[in-house]
């Protein structure tokens, strides 16, 4: 039986994960993140309160419940934040994850970990795993220092970069999805950039990719996209006409007039060979991606 540790169990990937794993025989989980209660909290699953910054209180938990795998999917993942409070960011995105490095090395553990897109410059993408980075904003400083932790740590790893995930949760965070639908059902006119294309990632995507690394053992840097390439603009008007919603209140616009503080790179998307030949990672496109989170939110009201 695997013993699975989950950190950042409260955001969208962890609850995702949180649900796949909690309801598999072959494993014993335990959810954590820093809040002090969790969310999902009415399935009965474990669940205790883990800060990845106190570096005691990570050698206590992981010593004592001796997970074989450790998935982080803890992070400070705001991009303008991360560019205003940068010491924030490093805490959580770096140091956070050298503390779960120590632990895995010294329990024998492996480590699963969510990165991002934002490690490229997104000038030459789609992008490969051997790709070269070059990340523009601190949000990807702190993301790619945080994996080159861990390839450095002597770790038995795993590391999935994926795109602009979406999906619907208990109290998550707007990602651009959710935000495009509480918009438009409010009656606020968006503008969303026509020159930023990546490839959006479904949660459930993810989620599969990592009971994939785990049911294989597979090792080593792994990029998890969804299968098309669109723009922010595009995405938005495919979420309004997914969930009945008014696409006048769309607006195209470049991104210099949205005058976010943190630069982004404009063109990621991921070749995604290796995932498929690995994993038989075969991910859903926009549209069906959306169409599935319609469902969800169907028939659970989650936000």
């Amino acid at each position: 039986m695997n013993r699975v540790l989950i950190c950042g169990s409260n955001g969208l990937v962890g609850q995702r994960l949180a649900l796949v794993f909690g309801y598999q025989s072959n494993c014993e989980v335990l959810n954590t993140s820093h809040h002090r209660n969790f969310v999902l909290d009415h399935h009965l699953f474990d669940y205790t309160q883990l800060d990845i910054t106190n570096r005691s209180d990570v050698k206590s938990l992981v010593g004592s419940f001796r997970p074989d795998v450790i998935i982080n999917a803890a992070a400070m993942a705001n991009v303008d934040q991360c560019e205003r409070e940068r010491e924030a960011a490093w805490h959580v995105n770096v140091t956070g994850v050298g503390h779960l490095v120590e632990v895995a090395r010294r329990i024998g553990a492996k480590l699963i970990h969510i990165s991002t897109d934002y490690v490229f410059d997104g000038k030459s993408g789609p992008y490969r795993e051997g790709d070269r980075v070059n990340p523009l904003g601190y949000y990807g400083k702190s993301k790619l220092a945080g994996e080159n932790v861990i390839t450095v740590g002597d770790v038995r790893h795993a590391i999935i970069r994926t795109i602009l995930i979406y999906g619907s949760g208990i109290n998550v965070k707007n990602n651009f999805a959710l935000w495009v639908i509480n918009n438009l059902r409010a009656g606020r006119t968006i503008q969303c950039a026509t020159d930023q294309r990546c490839s959006p990632t479904f949660v459930g995507d993810v989620a599969g990719a990592v009971v994939r690394i785990i049911e294989r053992d597979a090792e080593g840097l792994f990029h998890v996209s969804g299968s098309d390439l669109v723009n922010r603009f595009e995405f938005a008007m495919k979420t309004a006409t997914i969930f009945d919603l008014d696409r006048s209140l769309i607006h195209p616009c470049l991104s210099a007039a949205l005058m976010q503080q943190a630069q982004r790179p404009l063109v990621t998307g991921f070749v995604l060979a290796h995932a498929h030949e690995a994993l038989s990672f075969v991910p859903m496109n926009t549209e069906d991606g959306l169409y599935q989170m319609r469902r969800e939110m169907d028939h659970v009201t989650l936000n």
